[in-house]
């Protein structure tokens, strides 16, 4: 293979595997956000309590710290960004289940 194909085809192969490193599966978030409550105030596609998480994917989606912030607020509550009713802090959610959770949220059409 040609020197230049191999590049090629090594950066292909690493995007990649980045894009799985970082991929959702979408049941298995659904499931967790159903499980540690966030489904009682939040939707995918509309509002209900707080804002739908298509809406919250939209607002953050040029916005490269999006991630951490947004797992601190999941972990932390908050309150100013969406209207008057504070996001509780969440007890009940690890770190790692945060994560999850936002890069789900982030992902929603």
């Amino acid at each position: 293979m040609p020197r230049n194909s191999l590049r090629l085809h090594a950066a292909a192969l690493a995007s990649g595997f980045a894009a799985a490193v970082v991929s959702v599966d979408a049941g298995a978030s659904e499931s967790l956000a159903r499980d540690r409550g966030c489904l009682s105030c939040h939707a995918v596609q509309t509002k209900v309590v707080g804002p739908a998480y298509k809406d919250v994917a939209a607002k953050y989606a040029d916005q490269p710290d999006a991630e951490d912030r947004l797992v601190q607020k999941v972990l932390k509550g908050g309150g100013g960004n969406w209207g008057f009713i504070p996001m509780p802090p969440n007890t009940n959610v690890s770190d790692e289940e945060a994560r999850t959770l936002v890069r789900w949220i982030l992902s929603s059409p």
